[in-house]
């Protein structure tokens, strides 16, 4: 019976795969492989007893039923892991594990694991941006309200808008990119981080070890990878998941009855939005990536914690890690991947944003024609003034602002009906939201495909 919502309901099978039990036990046998391997180049292990070991390091021989067997014994998975090896190794079973300590092989294979975790999140995240910057190209020049504390300030594109998220992507694309060496990072150097158990040539083992799998190569170590490398892994899918968060839930309030300017595309065909109001259109799949963004980010916490090991190492960290990194990795390449299904088929009602705009009665251009007095020799804060009482005045009075304006002796003597009329028009003021969206869709562009 499926327990984790995991199992059943989130997160793609590529990322469940490397964290599962079985891509664990591979990846670990693959590490007590290169082990051998490395000791074959440096001479200790000849080339006959290296290919037995390599043939057997394989889940379908070391099969992880058989290494679970003998851990009900031992009490101890990497023991029963060499055990297993040994076992199917025969008389080339006496360089299994040699000079190694347990952490040696659980970090390095973790980061495989992180590895190639981040090969699927970089291609989620680009193939993110791609859409992202459709969408701001798409809407390059399309006017709507601009708001601010809730309220409606002036007019923006929503290419900008857009602009705005896709820039942010490409900044947690550079972040990866920069991360990345120092997160993926094995340990060779035995018990307490010495080498001593390696002998005088410990940290070449090291090197060819864990260049050999790909991986980087740390300087200092305890039994343990720093764990501030897997803080800065979690503290990145956080990051990502705030941002893919943000915009969802600026879809969800735009797609508010009373704003009704984007949403979530929808199956009228087949989908339903409730059991009851037959009507409804909910924002479904960014409600639920948002929640999940919320469950990536509380993995901060006992990431941090996990860093505070005792001496060289104890074991408080261990049963955290095997929930902090695998469901935080695949909860966010999943929200990752459902704001780009959302921002695919998101529909933009351009007709509603004019409308919006139109409501509130000429006042989000109160600036516009604020800036506009000053260029007519009227200081700042007197032409500030003229626009604030002229505001207030149409509010209080339900008017346009424009017809306030056009009484307003300061205002009619500084501008004819026709120059005033322009300056009410929202889409001439919008400065250079469409050199802002060009720029940011080259650079994005550019940083995917380079």
């Amino acid at each position: 019976m499926a327990f984790c919502p995991l199992d059943y309901r989130y997160g793609s099978q590529e990322f469940k795969q490397i964290w599962s039990e079985l891509g664990r036990h591979q990846r670990q046998l693959e590490v007590e492989r290169a082990l051998i391997w490395a000791h074959k180049e440096m001479g200790k292990v000849t080339e006959s007893d290296y290919e037995i070991v390599a043939k057997i390091a394989n889940p379908e021989i070391v099969t992880k039923e058989r290494v679970s067997e003998i851990e009900a014994e031992t009490r101890h998975d990497i023991m029963a892991l060499t055990k297993a090896m040994a076992e199917a190794a025969g008389d080339a079973g006496w360089c299994i594990h040699l000079g190694a300590t347990s952490n040696d092989i659980v970090d390095t294979a973790v980061a495989l694991q992180l590895r190639d975790s981040i090969k699927l999140l970089r291609s989620m995240l680009c193939h993110l941006i791609a859409v992202t910057a459709d969408l701001a190209e798409r809407e390059r020049d399309t006017v709507m309200l601009g708001r601010t504390h809730g309220q409606a300030a002036v007019p923006i594109t929503f290419g900008l808008k857009v602009a705005v998220w896709l820039d942010e992507m490409r900044r947690q694309l550079v972040r990866l990119d920069e991360a990345t060496p120092r997160i993926a990072v094995g340990k060779f150097l035995g018990a307490v981080g010495t080498g001593a158990a390696q002998g005088e040539n410990a940290r070449e083992l090291q090197r060819l070890i864990l260049t050999h799998l790909g991986l980087g190569v740390p300087l200092a170590t305890t039994q343990v990878v720093g764990r501030d490398r897997y803080v800065e892994y979690i503290s990145w899918l956080s990051n990502v998941a705030c941002t893919c968060e943000k915009i969802l839930q600026e879809v969800r309030n735009l797609q508010r009855s009373e704003i009704a300017e984007a949403g979530e595309g929808f199956d009228v065909k087949k989908q339903v939005g409730s059991s009851t109001m037959a009507h409804k259109k909910n924002p479904i799949k960014s409600e639920n990536a948002s929640g999940l963004a919320r469950i990536v980010r509380s993995f901060i916490i006992p990431t941090y914690e996990n860093s505070l090991l005792w001496h060289e190492r104890d074991l408080a960290n261990s049963s955290s890690e095997r929930f902090t990194l695998s469901h935080a990795s695949t909860l966010c390449e999943d929200v990752m991947k459902k704001t780009a299904d959302v921002l695919t088929n998101l529909w933009v009602d351009s007709q509603r944003m004019l409308e919006n705009i139109s409501n509130q009665k000429g006042l989000v251009m109160a600036e516009k024609v604020m800036i506009e007095l000053v260029s007519h020799g009227i200081g700042r804060d007197e032409a500030h003034e003229i626009m604030r009482a002229a505001s207030f005045e149409a509010i209080a009075n339900a008017e346009e602002l424009i017809d306030v304006c056009s009484r307003t002796p300061a205002i009619s003597a500084a501008f004819s009906a026709e120059e005033l009329e322009s300056m009410f028009d929202p889409a001439n003021h919008i400065g250079v939201s469409g050199e802002i969206v060009d720029e940011a869709v080259s650079l994005a562009r550019t940083a995917i495909n380079p």
